[in-house]
């Protein structure tokens, strides 16, 4: 499940919407992604493939489904007890618009 979103994040994305480049780095239990985004394009790869990723979350693959399929949003209680945990929370939610979220 959690790879079919990922494969499918490219053709999902809105262009413009991203002002900066910005790579994402996805720790999802076994699954581990790195999205890099700009304004024109989303590029996807399997694993971590920047040395210092702008946005760091790490969470279960379940977490991870209840946000992007349930339209969770984590809260502040989610980071305080390590459920989610990100370097750069806002980048998430920057990330969740670019792809109608």
């Amino acid at each position: 499940m959690i790879d079919s979103i990922f494969e499918k994040l490219p053709e999902n994305f809105i262009k413009g919407i991203c002002k900066e480049p910005t790579s994402y780095y996805f720790s999802l239990g076994e699954s581990k992604k790195t999205v890099q985004l700009s304004a024109e394009s989303c590029e996807v790869s399997e694993g971590r493939v920047v040395d210092s990723a702008d946005c760091v979350c790490k969470t279960s693959p379940e977490f991870f489904l209840k946000i992007w399929k349930g339209n969770y949003r984590p809260g502040m209680k989610d980071f305080m007890t390590g459920t989610i945990k990100s370097n750069n929370p806002n980048a998430l939610q920057d990330f969740l618009l670019c792809f109608g979220k």
